[in-house]
Parts: C-alpha cells; structure tokens; sequence
C-alpha cells in the first residue's frame, strides 16, 4: 500500500464576492485637525507668539479642506480567489478589491480566528495568502470585512459585510492493492470471475451450439470428437467478468481528533487527525481501488439530507465522488441517521463511523441480515488522553470500552471490523484481503 498525499488538492479554484454602496462616516482626525488648530492660535496670541499661529494655521485649512471635500457614494467590491499550491497541501488565496477610495482597510480571519490587519491599494492582487492545511474537508479558507478610507482618513465608510470564501480539501489517498468483491457479481464487464457464461473469464465447459453462439468460439476438436450427426457443432465457453457493488456510507454526526481534551470544541488547530479525517481518506482510497478494478461504487452520507450517490463507474465518476467526498462534513445538528439507504442487492457495504453509540452499527446489522457482506471500518483515530484528568481518564476508558462492546457485537452478526489507523497500513491491507477471501467464497448468481 503506497500512500500519496494529495490533501488539499484541488482541480479548479474557487470564488466569492462582494459589492456594497459606501456610507461615508467622519474620524476623529477631523477633530483632531480643529482642536490643533485653534490650541496652536490660542497659544500664539496668549504668548505673543506669530510662529505658532502660522503652524496652526495649516491645521485649520486641511480641516476646511476635509470638510468641503466630504466623498459622496461610491462602490467597494471585494473578491476572492483560491488554487491549490504547488506543494502538496497547500492553497493559495488572492484578495482583489475595487473601491472608490484613497486606500482600503482589511480585517483578515482564518479557520475562525482573526489573523491579522493590512491596508492596501484598491487594486488587483492587493493581497495574498498562503496555508498549508491540516484537515481534508469542508474548511473556512478565509473571510475578510474591509472598509475605505479617504482624505487621509478623515473619511472612513462603514464596514463591509463579510465575505466567506470555502474550500474542500481532497483528502490523502492510499494505494490499495486488493478490496473484498460483493457476494453477488453483476453485470458482463468488469475484473472479477462470475459464474455465467461470457467472455473474458475462465473456463467454463463444452455446450452444443446454440443460437447466439460465435462461431468463432467453436471448438472444432471438441467438434470432432463429440460430434453424432452432420452439421452439429460444439462451443467452447468461459465465464464472464463481472463487476462487484461497492456501498460506502460515512458516519457525519461526530468528528473527533486525536487530543480527547479538545471533543466537544471547535479548536480545530489543536486537535490532530480527526475522525473524519479519516473516514474521507478511507472513503476516497476504497473508492478509488474499487472503480480502478472496474466496479461500481455507490456512496452515502448518514445524516439527515447528506449526499448520496447512485452507483457508477469510470474515471468522470470518480472525479465526481471525490469531489463529493472533499464537501462531506460534520452534520450540523448532530442528529442521527435512522433510515437505511438504498443499496444495491448483493453489495459489499463499507461502513465509516466511530461506532460510539448503536446508529451506525444498527444500520451495519440490517446490512448484513439482508444478505450484504458489511464491513464496519472504526475511523477513531488512537486517543490522546495526556490532557486529561483522572476523572476524566475514566470516562474515556468506559466510553471505548462500550465502543468495543458495540464492535464485538457486529463481529457476532457477520459484520467484519476493521481499524482505520494512520500508521496500520499493512494491518488495513491483511483485514481487507481476509474480507475479500471470504466474500469470494459466498453464493454468487
């Protein structure tokens, strides 16, 4: 199993964009040009001073000046611009701003947090930005407010609304070399021996001609020796290859990183790999080694209006699911799943979840009850509990160890578990090889 890191990666940019009318408000520049002004010529005739008075005296012309010249209307627009990088990872931001102002003032917020504060030109390219992501996912790339300013800042409009650009990241792909094939193959195309007479298989035995028969698969040998009147033939026949279905259906309704201290918060920047983290990468490497071996791959997100995908094949569709698989998120209610997805007969289901309560597992079980083979991959990534309080320690425990209790009890059903790890490459491989041996050997029609 060869790894690639293609996190972040993505085919075209993406855009957002905003335009607004400005609604000019005076600074405290202003005042501060008049109240200069007049301590500076106050003092002047107080000390009999002409020099202060002649510095004062520019002060109050420019508050004049400011005064007179008040801007009225005008635009700001704001638009933004991402590509990925050329190091893997890593994406590129572009801020263009057009505004009918002396400069623009920009608040700048990445992944939620305020990153910083620039005043630029009102031109093309005024800003840039580079980050190099940690999660694969639907992500905040960066959110700007701006605001213009004029005359030196005697003017300043009101503030922007907030323009949000979003990004998917793609995430990391494994090379599997072998995935379990569906109990029951379909279909006359694909990489897998069936049991019907085709083209492309194994042999499958000697059948007198029929019609519909090649002629070019007689079997003139087979002819001469089998042959009782003139005129009858004999073919020789193999079996087809057939395509397996492939069901991957992802868990949303947690996402939980490697530091336990952190579940429950929105610190993405200290929580390591998250589940579902992994559960996109395993989704997008299945997928991937599946629809490369010529099967169809079927995709569902388990959560109330997550995305679904009827089953297909070919590389359009798998440019297509993994772009599906970069937008899949944390489902924003927290709600479960209680509908079983449709799922085509005689499918091998690969379920995605931490498995910390019965939704995901239940789902597996009618799965398999209804003839599927399941396998049911845990994406928890190994807890951090270095942060944790001795209390807080021994809920951690009790809460996996009922995760394992939930897991023994799908291995009792039929359901094959696996371990989704980040370090455990050739354990993945060894548990998928295993499933796939033993799928090989159920009732194929």
């Amino acid at each position: 199993m060869n790894r690639e890191d293609a996190g972040a990666v993505q085919p075209t940019g993406h855009r957002a964009g905003m335009q607004a009318a400005l609604e000019w408000h005076r600074t405290p520049v202003l005042a501060v040009a008049l109240g200069g002004a007049v301590l500076l010529a106050g003092a002047g005739l107080a000390t009999s001073r002409p020099d202060l008075v002649a510095v004062g005296l520019p002060l109050a012309l420019s508050f004049v000046w400011a005064l007179l010249r008040r801007p009225s209307g005008g635009e700001l627009a704001v638009e933004l611009e991402a590509a990925a990088g050329e190091r893997a990872g890593e994406v590129t931001a572009r801020v263009d701003i057009a505004a009918d102002a002396d400069w623009v003032q920009l608040a700048v917020d990445q992944a939620g947090h305020r990153t910083g504060m620039a005043e630029v030109a009102p031109t093309s390219g005024a800003l840039r930005s580079r980050s190099r992501l940690r999660h694969s996912g639907p992500i905040d790339l960066l959110e700007v407010t701006a605001r213009s300013v004029a005359l030196d800042g005697v003017w300043v409009s009101a503030p922007s609304p907030r323009v949000r650009l979003g990004w998917n990241a793609v995430p990391a792909l494994r090379r599997l070399r072998e995935i379990p094939v569906a109990p029951r193959l379909t279909g006359l195309h694909g990489s897998h021996e069936g049991a019907r007479p085709g083209q492309g298989g194994d042999f499958r035995d000697i059948h007198p001609f029929a019609p519909g028969d090649e002629l070019r698969r007689v079997d003139w040998r087979a002819t001469a020796r089998l042959a009782r009147t003139p005129g009858e033939l004999y073919v020789r026949r193999v079996n087809t290859l057939s395509d397996s279905s492939v069901v991957i259906a992802i868990d949303t309704a947690d996402d939980l990183g490697e530091v336990v201290a952190t579940w429950g918060t929105a610190d993405v920047e200290r929580t390591g790999t998250t589940s579902l983290d992994l559960a996109r990468e395993a989704a997008l490497s299945i997928a991937t080694a599946a629809i490369e071996a010529g099967d169809r791959v079927a995709f569902h997100e388990l959560a109330p209006g997550g995305r679904t995908l009827r089953s297909g094949s070919g590389a359009r569709y798998l440019a297509r699911l993994r772009d599906v698989i970069a937008a899949t998120g944390v489902s924003g209610d927290g709600s479960r799943y209680r509908r079983t997805p449709p799922v085509p007969q005689g499918s091998i289901v690969f379920v995605l979840s931490t498995f910390f309560d019965g939704a995901a597992a239940e789902l597996a079980t009618r799965w398999r009850a209804t003839g599927h083979a399941v396998v049911a991959v845990d994406v928890l990534p190994e807890p951090d509990d270095s942060r944790l309080s001795a209390e807080q320690r021994l809920a951690i425990r009790t809460l996996l160890a009922e995760q394992g209790d939930i897991l023994s009890e799908l291995r009792r059903t039929g359901v094959d578990v696996m371990t989704w790890r980040g370090g455990d490459a050739d354990a993945v491989l060894r548990v998928l090889q295993r499933g796939g041996r033993s799928a090989r050997t159920a009732v194929r029609r």
